[in-house]
């Protein structure tokens, strides 16, 4: 079994005959782009492939994705009934989505929600907030102060919407920047070019055998992230 193969297995964090869940890196994208860097969708197929012994072409769904940068779980639907639903549910907003994000600025209140109206930039792919109701996106979270150290804060974020970059917006126009993320204001970057934004925890009712599962992704082994996953418990 090749280091690839055992490296996907050791990111499993849920799998059955209809789904698998990955805690992703944050130097893996979800699905190719323009880069032509290997995606995760492609490595998953490849793992299935190589441990089941399937011949021919592997299904895999996207069923939702993760900015580059950002670490943490993403489902992927192995059959085509179970893609089909999960996309209902996340139209239904029936999957609930928990973040951990780590700012080096306190926000202004220690649990609050966020409202705002979005607008996305594609020429350099980012956002902005704005005014215009018109043609803007709605976008709201919440979010709580759950731990502290010397020098950063760790929030946990609930999403009612999701817009892109809307957790690195949202969050950098209170004054609290994520650690790492340049692009929307904080000063220096992280050393492996990710920024310290996390997909916590997912919690959805299987889309076929209508099981309730909670799924829970370790924190990046690194020692600021390490030391916070110790702190909440």
């Amino acid at each position: 079994m090749s280091e690839s193969i055992l490296e996907t297995e050791n990111q499993i964090l849920y799998e059955d005959n209809h789904i698998i869940v990955i805690n992703k890196k944050s130097s893996q994208i979800v699905h190719g782009d323009k880069t032509g860097d290997e995606s995760l969708d492609e490595t998953v197929k490849h793992y299935l492939k190589t441990k089941y012994n399937k011949p021919g072409n592997v299904f895999i769904g996207v069923v939702h994705r993760l900015d580059r940068p950002v670490s943490g779980a993403v489902i992927f639907a192995k059959t085509s009934k179970a893609l089909t639903r999960l996309n209902e549910m996340i139209k239904k907003h029936e999957i609930t989505k928990t973040y951990w994000a780590i700012t080096r600025n306190r926000p202004p209140k220690d649990e609050d929600v966020l409202k705002n109206y979005m607008m996305r930039n594609e020429n350099n792919n980012k956002s902005y907030i704005t005014k215009d109701v018109n043609n803007g996106q709605y976008a709201e979270l919440s979010y709580k102060l759950i731990a502290r150290s010397d020098y950063y804060n760790l929030l946990e974020i609930n999403l009612a919407t999701g817009r892109h970059h809307q957790i690195r917006l949202q969050l950098a126009s209170i004054g609290c920047p994520i650690k790492g993320d340049l692009k929307y204001g904080y000063g220096r970057s992280n050393k492996i070019a990710s920024i310290s934004l996390h997909a916590r925890k997912l919690e959805f009712v299987h889309p076929v055998s209508k099981e309730k599962l909670t799924i829970v992704a370790p924190c990046p082994q690194e020692s600021l992230w390490q030391y916070f996953e110790s702190t909440v418990k």
